[in-house]
């Protein structure tokens, strides 16, 4: 059996504590059972983005018109979309595996890691141990138990990726990310798309008013069925069926379409890992328990990523590996950095785009906290007239005695960009939105949409 100093369980951002590692001399097991790179490189972030910014292309050119510009997709060469975005993942997963063949100290394991004993794992008939070791396994997608699911055909947000005809339906089972993300894209691309959720609304993880519009934007391109929970799924030849039954009415409808996607959330791979065979505890869905330092319920064995489920994006699983990496190096001597969730963005690439940072409106009164709510719309600034964006707009949530930035929400053009500056108040000096209100914004610009949002600034109801 060999031994190492430390074991890295997934070559996601769970490189970036081998690496670190390595750098200090000490030696490294890296596991990773699927593709070096992890998720978000290979069946995440990256691939979808490559995909949406066709789409993006493709709806642009199609309301075009509005700005008296006549311009017309031709053709749509969905392999041709397909390929290039599998040979680019493919020469970057290529890239990180030749940078890691002749690391000293380092050695790589393929396979699935299980836990067999305290600091003890199995690969693919090796065993080794560590005296530290960082779990950074992931998840995979969830396939809910729909009755005839599992006999029929399905994608999920890995599948997909393989594709080389694109269908002519689709029906996506799911309303979250990845439903809304995926329904752009196809749709875009010419299919027919229904997406299927069963909570009363898209993304209900954000602002009320910005799913609403989401929502009924989106509608321009697709079906959308919110409030609908799918019960069962029928092969029927070359077309699918799906029964849903509306929550409120308890009305069954059926719906045919060439291809199903399946996209109700994710689960973690503990299952798989066995954590609980060296100590590590679990929480009652299966993802890896962590305290505020990263810590596992096992002394000298860490967690993070999208294995303990607390904010499943790249971005916070590369923060997360900054802590647990400080955390390792310096927790002996009282030096403990705690991870800090109160400022973790996101973004949804659907048609129009959202992005969003901290507490929303409903979050903020929860906790009891006496706020001030601003709103600003793109129609009200220069650029965006210039651009005809009628629709969007940019809502902050600000604590009313400390003038302290709770949270933002935007949807519509470059949402992803402009929230950028909101986050760094959040997460810099005294954080509140003071920097953005008194720095000087090019006009015109759409970040003056984030910045006038502050002067609109009122009361609400509790």
């Amino acid at each position: 059996m060999k031994d190492f100093d430390v074991m890295v369980l997934g070559s996601g951002s769970g490189a970036m504590i081998a690496s670190n590692a390595v750098s200090r001399g000490m030696h490294v097991a890296l596991i990773e059972a699927r593709y070096m790179g992890g998720t978000c490189l290979n069946t995440g972030c990256i691939p979808s983005k490559m995909l949406i910014y066709t789409a993006d292309l493709v709806r642009t050119i199609e309301l075009a018109r509005a700005l008296g510009v006549k311009a017309r997709v031709e053709e749509i060469e969905f392999k041709a979309i397909m390929d290039r975005m599998r040979r680019q993942i493919k020469e970057d997963r290529l890239g990180i595996e030749r940078s890691t063949e002749n690391i000293p100290n380092l050695t790589l394991y393929r396979g699935l890691g299980e836990f067999t004993s305290d600091y003890t794992v199995k690969v693919s008939g090796e065993t080794m141990r560590a005296d530290n070791i960082f779990i950074v396994t992931g998840t995979r997608p969830m396939i809910p138990p729909i009755k005839g699911l599992s006999e029929v055909e399905y994608l999920t947000n890995e599948t997909v990726l393989d594709l080389d005809n694109q269908p002519r339906s689709m029906i996506i089972i799911g309303g979250g990310y990845i439903a809304v993300e995926y329904g752009h894209f196809f749709s875009s691309m010419g299919t027919d798309v229904t997406i299927v959720e069963m909570m009363p609304r898209l993304v209900s993880q954000e602002e009320p008013e910005i799913s609403e519009l989401l929502e009924k934007e989106m509608s321009r391109w697709m079906k959308i069925l919110t409030g609908n929970r799918v019960v069962e799924v029928r092969d029927r030849g070359k077309l699918k069926e799906v029964i849903a039954e509306d929550d409120r009415t308890g009305e069954k409808r059926t719906l045919s379409a060439e291809a199903i996607m399946v996209a109700v959330g994710r689960v973690p791979n503990s299952d798989i890992l066995k954590p609980e065979k060296t100590g590590v505890e679990t929480d009652s869905r299966g993802f890896i328990k962590v305290n505020e330092y990263l810590e596992t319920s096992k002394e000298r064995i860490w967690a993070f990523g999208d294995a303990i489920g607390k904010a499943m994006f790249k971005h916070v699983a590369n923060y997360e590996a900054e802590v647990a990496w400080h955390n390792f190096e310096h927790g002996t001597h009282n030096h403990k950095t705690r991870a800090d969730y109160s400022a973790i963005p996101h973004a949804v690439y659907g048609y129009p785009q959202i992005a969003s940072v901290g507490l929303t409106e409903n979050q903020a009164k929860e906790k009891g906290i006496e706020i001030l709510v601003g709103k600003h719309y793109y129609r009200d600034t220069a650029k965006g007239v210039a651009m005809g964006e009628q629709n969007g707009f940019f809502k902050v949530i600000v604590e009313k005695k400390t003038d302290r930035l709770l949270g933002g929400h935007i949807i519509g053009p470059y949402a992803p960009e402009l929230i950028q500056e909101v986050i760094n108040a959040m997460s810099s000096g005294d954080r509140t939105y003071l920097p953005i209100i008194e720095g000087l914004h090019i006009h015109p610009a759409l970040p003056e949409v984030v910045q006038w949002a502050f002067g609109t600034l009122r009361e609400t109801a509790t």
